[in-house]
């Protein structure tokens, strides 16, 4: 495979996940120039190859190892785990803690709010 067909391969996929060169810098700890160099086809570590690939669920080649709705599943449990975990934080400090079952109730209703209305928040910080 050369590079311009691994080029291909990733930008297909940020393009399915609705993803910006700015998001995929912030997610992967690069620098905004050096991923912009990669999408330009300029010579990258290979460290960055992997990466980018790794954070759109592609191997080293570019072929998909995590499918894309998988991987969007994925990303809304986290994003939900941390906007519940600030509530339950500032709950508890309350002393109105959620129990187990609400929690998961919790979990679920934000996980899916990201997946179905709010996909656009799924990648920011």
């Amino acid at each position: 495979m050369n590079r311009k067909d691994l080029i291909s391969k990733v930008i297909k996929r940020k393009k399915a996940l609705n993803l910006t060169i700015e998001q995929i810098a912030n997610l992967t700890g690069l620098g905004y120039r050096t991923v912009a160099r990669f999408f330009g086809g300029a010579d990258v570590k290979l460290s960055t190859v992997e990466k980018i690939t790794n954070i759109l669920g592609l191997d080293f080649a570019g072929n998909e190892i995590i499918s894309k709705e998988k991987l969007l599943e994925k990303r809304a449990k986290q994003k939900a785990l941390y906007i519940v975990s600030l509530v339950q934080d500032t709950s508890s400090l309350e002393e109105q803690g959620l129990s187990n079952n609400r929690l998961k109730e919790l979990l679920e209703f934000t996980k899916n709010q990201f997946l179905n209305e709010n996909r656009k928040l799924l990648w920011a910080d």
